[in-house]
């Protein structure tokens, strides 16, 4: 059986090694050594000054969406995980979707404009599979009409445009450390800004609005990560190299087997690296892809349609909306298998299935 991922593991020692120092601490949670640790190496890591270590990344979107006060219309992206619109909804804003960009996948920059009204208050962005956005325009869009900027750079880990971090560009980024992430912590997220007044309060949105034992300094939710989760953060850190350039090596390999297939891959942005998150593929046609799932699936290998459907024309708590490139991309779409532990061998098994699906 080849799933469509898997998450990569430490080696068991290494994370035992940092149970028993939990063990003798008896400091679990509440943003122990560990996890101070683990915000410390990865600012590091990132070329980030800022950074928080949270619960998961959709409570990073929504601790975002409050710090920065947002309120009415916040235009966004349809073609995402379900939390980058639920988080807005759930914080009693209305997304406003734009069409993507038939090449990138990530959100059309140059249609943004046109959807901007007087209750418009923020542009939150997605780094499809971790590819950039057009940071740049978005910026000077937001300048324009005095917008603030969120980017869910779940996929974004590590990746950068012309040496500087992706997550340096908006008021805040966001990133998940989903188990099924390139790196991750088994549940977490992070929160990224440039501005130290907003992290002081995001600091205090994360616990509760505490400002010492008995203060408050904001309203608050708890937002903070265990002990256990810094634990495998920190241990998954010593090997983040690996995993990229093994991931590499797989894309590389299926980017070689797979050149005759009726199938293009999204455009990277042109002044940054793949950072190998996912292996999309937009196939010629929506009958081939199908075909493709159902007989990989026969042979005990799993796809996902990962992202389908259209976040604007599926959720019951909105109003319904067809977008003709988002549509169309989202019907066509398909992410192969791609994770660590997957072998050169098993990724030509794929390509093999795949070319000859197509060919009978």
């Amino acid at each position: 059986m080849i799933l469509v991922n898997k998450p990569f593991l430490p080696p068991l020692p290494i994370y035992q090694s940092y149970l028993e120092g939990i063990w003798k601490r008896q400091w679990l949670t509440n943003m122990g050594p560990l996890a101070n640790d683990l915000e410390l190496r990865l600012k590091d890591f990132l070329k980030v000054n800022h950074l928080l270590f949270v619960t998961n990344g959709t409570v990073a979107i929504q601790m975002a969406i409050k710090a920065l006060d947002l309120t009415g219309e916040i235009i966004t992206t349809p073609f995402s995980f379900i939390a980058t619109t639920s988080c807005i909804v759930w914080e009693n804003c209305k997304p406003v979707f734009v069409d993507i960009d038939k090449n990138s996948l990530n959100i059309d920059a140059d249609k943004i404009e046109a959807s901007i009204t007087e209750k418009t208050s923020a542009i939150l962005a997605t780094h499809v599979y971790g590819n950039p956005c057009d940071v740049e325009k978005i910026e000077r869009i937001a300048k324009k009409y005095n917008l603030k900027v969120i980017y869910d750079a779940a996929h974004a880990f590590g990746v950068e445009i012309n040496g500087r971090s992706i997550f340096d560009y908006g008021d805040i980024s966001t990133c998940s450390l989903h188990a099924t992430k390139l790196y991750h912590s088994t549940e977490g997220g992070l929160l990224i800004t440039k501005d130290p007044n907003l992290l002081k309060k995001l600091a205090y949105i994360r616990n509760f609005g505490f400002d010492g034992p008995e203060n408050f300094a904001e309203l608050g939710i708890n937002g903070k990560n265990s002990e256990f989760h810094a634990a495998m953060g920190l241990a998954n850190l010593k090997y983040i190299d690996s995993i990229s350039q093994k991931r590499k090596e797989l894309t590389l390999r299926y980017d070689e087997k797979l050149k005759n297939l009726k199938a293009v891959r999204p455009v990277w942005h042109a002044n940054s690296e793949n950072n190998y998150s996912y292996y999309p593929i937009v196939f010629e046609s929506e009958a081939l892809m199908l075909k493709c799932i159902e007989q990989l699936k026969a042979h005990e290998i799993f796809t996902r349609r990962y992202f389908y459907p259209s976040l604007a024309n599926s959720l019951h708590y909105l109003e319904k909306q067809e977008l003709e490139v988002t549509d169309d991309i989202a019907r066509r779409v398909l992410c192969l298998p791609l994770y660590y532990d997957l072998t050169l061998e098993e990724v030509d098994l794929i390509a093999r299935h795949l070319l000859r699906i197509q060919n009978n």
